[in-house]
Order: structure tokens, then C-alpha cells, then sequence
């Protein structure tokens, strides 16, 4: 059948075929699609100006805590299992406290906000219309399949859930109502984030280090690398420790 006599049943289900290979492989399709975009999109200056590109660093870094902060508190009040079970799609019950009874996916919006900012600190215009058509497809394509699975598993309940929350952005006007009264769970946060929070505050180093490199070359960079080797080195022992932590059971989500 050809694309133009393909029927909107056919162009969802390639949709969601496409959204449940990458719920399977999205820890190694994404990473491979970013490097391959920073390779091969050098940085820009912006507005040809190396020093002013530091500030749109910064507001990078602000936009990337930005998601951080949303996924920490989603993940802090009531804990969805992402990653499924056997790289598949998988409820048990339909999560709707917390911050999802504001958005039904603000795990993605805090992603999506993530990636931006790595993009911003990048800073090439290529990589952003190239990178945001990329993840915004991909991200759709996931959503759409686990919608899929989950009106099938909970059937009136999960479109009445639509019918009430957003798919994306949250609603200011739910967040209060919707916290109230809950406990914050620090040590499920330090357990199921630690991994996430590492390997964005990681990508952004590279990308500040491959930054430096394209801009002043070898040894210009020499001191610029230095420091952003040393933060390496940090994230890579404060990883290695939070881990040994969660091993040994002094770090542990007493509601898992």
C-alpha cells in the first residue's frame, strides 16, 4: 500500500510500532542520535560572539534544572515505573496522584525540557531543527503507544483520566490540590534519579568541553578541559558512591 492511499489506522499503528521500538531501545537510540547531532552540527557563537555565547550557557543549564526539578518532584511524590517491565510498556494500576493528576506525562515534559536546554548550551542551529523534530516525533510516538496499552489495560477509568488531565503540560491550577498532604520521598528520589541527573549533568560537560575545543583548539582549551575533566571526575565518584549507598541498603525506598 502506498503512503497515499494509506488509511489513518495504518499511519497509527506505524506510529505506535515506532513508539514501542523506541520504549525498547531509547537508552541507546537517544544517546546515539545526540552525539551524532554535536558531531556533526559544530557550536555556534551566538550572534558571532564566543563571550556573550556564555551566557546562553547559563540559561542552557537553568532551562536542564528546570526538567531536573520537575522529574524530582514527580518522581518524589508518587513513582512511575518507566521503564516497564522487559523494555516493554507495563501498568499495574493507573498512577494518577502527584504531579499526574496535573499532566499525564510529566516525566517526558522534564526530559523534553532537559534535552532543550543541552541543546541551547550546544547551540547550533542544524542541531535544533534537526534535534527537536527527532525527540518531539520520538516522544510523541512513545506517548501514543503507551496510550495505547493503557486504555486497553484500564479501559473507562484511563479516558475518564484523560478526559481530567492534560497529556502534557501541566495545569498550574491542579498542582496545589493535587501535593497537598503528600510525603516527599527523598531517598526513592535519590534511588530511581541519580542515574538520570548524572548522565545529563555529564552530556552538558562534554558538550561545554567539546565547546571550548571547537572554539580555542588545542592547548587554548588545555585549562577549560582541565576543570571540565575534574567535574567529570566528581560525577563519576558521586555516582560510584550513591550507587555503593543503594547496594548496600543504607539508601532505600521503603515504599517499593
Amino acid at each position: 500500500m502506498t503512503s497515499a492511499t494509506a488509511r489513518p489506522d495504518d499511519r497509527q499503528s506505524l506510529l505506535i510500532r515506532y513508539g514501542n521500538f523506541l520504549f525498547r531501545y531509547r537508552n541507546g537510540v537517544f544517546p546515539a542520535v545526540m552525539v551524532a547531532l554535536f558531531v556533526l552540527c559544530p557550536p555556534q557563537p551566538l550572534m558571532g560572539d564566543w563571550a556573550a555565547d556564555r551566557w546562553l550557557d547559563l540559561v542552557g543549564l537553568v532551562v536542564c534544572l528546570a526538567g531536573q526539578g520537575l522529574r524530582a518532584v514527580v518522581i518524589g511524590l508518587a513513582y512511575i515505573k518507566r521503564g516497564g517491565v522487559n523494555k516493554q510498556i507495563f501498568a499495574a494500576r493507573l498512577v494518577q496522584e502527584g504531579m499526574f493528576a496535573t499532566s499525564r506525562n510529566p516525566l517526558y515534559v522534564g526530559n523534553i525540557l532537559v534535552l532543550v536546554g543541552l541543546f541551547v548550551i550546544h547551540n547550533s542551529p542544524l542541531a535544533y531543527v534537526l534535534g527537536g523534530a527527532f525527540f518531539l516525533i520520538s516522544y510523541h510516538a512513545i506517548v501514543a503507544a503507551e496510550e495505547r496499552y493503557l486504555r486497553g489495560q484500564f479501559g473507562q477509568e484511563y479516558d475518564e483520566y484523560c478526559r481530567r488531565v492534560n497529556r502534557w503540560l501541566p495545569s498550574p491550577s491542579k498542582i496545589g490540590p493535587a501535593v497537598q498532604g503528600m510525603r516527599f520521598n527523598w531517598q526513592r528520589l535519590v534511588i530511581k534519579e541519580y542515574g538520570s541527573f548524572f548522565s545529563w549533568i555529564v552530556t552538558a560537560l562534554l558538550i561545554l568541553g567539546y565547546q571550548a575545543w571547537w572554539r580555542d583548539g588545542w592547548p587554548g582549551a588545555a585549562t577549560a578541559l582541565a576543570w571540565i575533566g575534574g567535574g567529570l571526575v566528581a560525577c563519576a565518584l558521586l555516582a560510584a558512591a550513591t550507587r555503593a549507598l543503594k547496594k548496600s541498603g543504607t539508601l532505600r525506598d521503603s515504599t517499593a
